[in-house]
């Protein structure tokens, strides 16, 4: 999906195998359906399973022992979840929960190994996929640092509108899931938000919004805070 004119260059990006590697991955693996808001694994859950999106949306979250959400990323079609886990077999680092009706391919831990054995390119498009995490993971933690709410939110409305709006521009998303987006409260998503349909930069709706104006917004995306 188009981005409205918005400049990515510095824009995360969804972090897949090339298709290919992802049909040898999982050839032969039988369908699974999953119903919106059924979870695939919880945080500290034992790992043994790696799943391919065939179609629908998969959010992955990171919760605190008092139980606070941050969203860490959304997974679309062709992508891969669970991969650290079944690699490592240490527990799951991270809650995923379907948030569409989801179609799935999946295989053990035990399956991942015997077929990256067998076919050593696919060890390659693995080592290739955990440094794209990796990168993400970095990027978020400089994000933090470095940029404020405006600057961060606005970077989130730029990803989200390229992999998640529909054919009109407009994100499915509400503003406290942007807060968990962020690690920020509802209240400042809100105001920053309400300021930027002021300035005719995004049109809001309930339980959605649309970017109107994609180079200021770009721009405000790729601004340090400097307050």
């Amino acid at each position: 999906m188009a981005t409205n004119g918005a400049d990515d260059r510095n824009m995360p990006r969804l972090a897949r195998i090339d298709p290919r590697q992802f049909d040898l991955l999982f050839s032969g693996c039988k369908l699974e359906r999953y119903a919106a808001g059924q979870h695939l694994f919880v945080q500290e859950d034992a790992s043994d399973r790696i799943y391919g999106v065939m179609s629908g949306t998969v959010e992955i979250s990171i919760y605190s022992p008092g139980g606070q959400k941050l969203v860490a990323n959304i997974e679309l079609s062709r992508s891969l979840v669970g991969e650290i886990g079944a690699l490592d077999g240490r527990p799951r680092t991270a809650t995923a929960i379907c948030l569409t009706a989801c179609e799935l391919v999946s295989l053990s831990r035990a399956q991942l190994f015997d077929r990256i054995e067998k076919n050593p390119p696919l060890a390659r498009a693995m080592i290739e996929l955990l440094c794209t995490r990796l990168r993400w993971v970095s990027g978020e933690l400089g994000d933090q640092a470095f940029f404020g709410i405006e600057a961060r939110l606005a970077k989130r409305l730029v990803f989200l509108s390229g992999v998640m709006a529909d054919s009109a521009g407009w994100i499915p998303i509400s503003q406290s899931e942007l807060g968990e987006f962020l690690g920020a409260t509802r209240e400042s998503v809100n105001k920053t938000l309400n300021d930027w349909r002021n300035r005719q930069m995004i049109a809001i709706k309930r339980g959605g919004l649309r970017i109107t104006n994609a180079a200021a917004l770009s721009q405000i995306a790729n601004s340090q805070d400097d307050d």
